[in-house]
């Protein structure tokens, strides 16, 4: 084992720190998501919900490995976004900008979190309002939410990513909805956020990525996005983490960056405007050895959608496949903490109804 290989193994999973590490950085995120989530009312200003997620990640990283001998990075991984209705993802505006929320908005709140450079990720889309979800609404989040839960059963040891990508297209198709094109899923190791091993949202001549097999003790950010349109998503215009940067003088060196490969550009994304309708599920997977172990999630709002997988076997036999191995020997299930999984038990009480 080369010298490259060993400090890679020492790196994954196979680590107890590790693992901390992660879902460390998993418990602040989520709890960020739920804090932008609570101030997401009429009138509010996005910038400040998008600084207060980053403003609390921060916080929440400084008081953490404060007395430790060596220095561990920590910190916003991916600046908390809020984008609404047609807007795709990556709206992360710039301190001054005037943009408010609407009741009925739909938003899809973006963030992650790191220590010491092991990232956690997490997306969840949400309508502005205290009634149910219904129509074509409930029907794009729905379509989401049962793809992020079959992907969930399917980025596991010995699967393919042309497994994952095949499948969330077809549960999209059950809800009358696309999976927008352009959105990859990705293998995270320690400081990054895309790694080689990638998970195409949609297959076709211009997206390509290498076939890969998913292995035991990795870790992935899955990324999945539905539209009532043609999926067909238009880059706006160029945005990064601008807020960070209070010098006028700082930002005028962007583009030098870019162009020399130091910073990378996520534009942001938009539908075509008009009725089409956008939903973002992103959560963070460890590939444990006793099963999938899925460290980032919100519960979902009440929907009541108009479409149904309920008559397609191939749906429901992979929403059957277990998330977890099972034990040998009996034994009693252990509890999971308050607040742990979350979503997967809410989120499969969503996919059973709709």
């Amino acid at each position: 084992m080369s010298d490259v290989e060993r400090e890679e193994k020492e790196l994954d999973l196979t680590s107890p720190e590790i693992v901390t590490k992660y879902k460390s950085a998993a418990e602040i995120v989520n709890k960020a998501l739920q804090l932008v989530l609570s101030g997401c009312k009429p009138k509010a200003k996005i910038v400040d919900l998008c600084e207060k997620g980053d403003t609390f990640i921060t916080e929440q990283t400084g008081n953490m490995y404060k007395n430790v001998k060596k220095k561990i990075e920590r910190g916003v991984a991916f600046p908390t976004c809020i984008s609404v209705n047609n807007t795709v993802c990556h709206f992360s505006p710039l301190a001054g900008d005037e943009l408010v929320l609407e009741e009925g908005d739909m938003l899809k709140i973006d963030m992650g979190c790191h220590i010491d450079g092991f990232i956690a990720v997490v997306a969840h889309t949400h309508v502005l309002q205290t009634v149910p979800v219904t129509g074509r609404a409930a029907d794009v989040i729905a379509a989401v939410n049962t793809a992020a839960e079959v992907a969930l059963r399917l980025v596991r040891p010995g699967r393919k990513n042309k497994d994952v990508t095949d499948a969330i297209q077809k549960v999209a198709v059950a809800y009358d909805c696309k999976i927008v094109e352009g959105v990859l899923s990705h293998q995270m190791k320690q400081f990054v956020i895309d790694g080689n091993k990638a998970v195409l949202s949609v297959s076709g001549p211009e997206t390509r990525v290498d076939d890969a097999e998913f292995e035991e003790n990795e870790v992935y950010a899955v990324d999945i996005v539905t539209s009532t349109g043609d999926g067909k998503h238009i880059n706006k215009y160029f945005a990064l983490f601008l807020r960070a940067l209070e010098e006028k003088r700082a930002r005028l060196g962007l583009l030098e960056c870019v162009n020399h490969d130091l910073l990378q550009p996520y534009p942001v994304l938009y539908e075509k405007p008009g009725s089409d309708l956008v939903a973002h599920i992103k959560f963070t997977v460890l590939l444990m050895p006793n099963g999938s172990d899925r460290i980032t999630s919100h519960p979902l709002q009440e929907l009541n959608p108009t479409k149904t997988t309920a008559g397609d076997a191939e749906i429901k036999s992979w929403l059957a496949l277990p998330v977890k191995s099972k034990k040998k020997g009996g034994g009693k299930k252990k509890k999971g903490k308050k607040g742990d999984k979350v979503e997967d038990s809410v989120e499969s009480e969503s996919v059973d109804r709709v």
